[in-house]
């Protein structure tokens, strides 16, 4: 069974996300912040983080910063859930190595869809690491 480990400070969103992945089959750890978000994915290796970028304390980009620069959660996929609508947020988020961002509210399907697509085929920044050594 895969795991999906979902950072998000919303109560609802978070209970609905949880019920949602857990009827699709996946083994789900939750988190209301970034600090235990972290913990729990360095201790478990998520198959998958998704994450809010607005939280209180440390927020969804500094989440992503630090799991980038630790080799045990460095290439887990990794898909912002967010209210920012903005495209240079989009921009910033994919451009610290998201893999994707979806902007709230959205439908279970596409997040179910997307979340499968990346578990199956893996982070969009394990194929860039690959192709650069590669080349060189």
């Amino acid at each position: 069974m895969k795991t999906i480990l979902l950072i998000e400070s919303n109560a609802a969103i978070l209970e609905n996300l949880v019920e949602g992945l857990e009827m699709e089959g996946y083994n789900i750890l939750a988190s209301n912040n970034g600090k235990k978000g972290i913990e729990l994915a360095k201790k478990f290796k998520p198959d998958l983080i998704i994450s809010a970028i607005l939280m209180n304390g440390m927020d969804g980009y500094e989440v992503l910063r630090l799991l980038l620069t630790m080799d045990k959660t460095r290439e887990i996929p990794f898909i912002f859930s967010t209210t920012k609508s903005e495209k240079k947020d989009k921009a910033l988020a994919l451009g610290l190595g998201a893999d994707d961002y979806m902007i709230k509210p959205y439908g279970f399907e596409h997040l179910f869809e997307l979340s499968k697509a990346l578990i199956t085929s893996g982070s969009k920044r394990q194929k860039s690491a690959c192709s650069n050594l590669l080349r060189n």
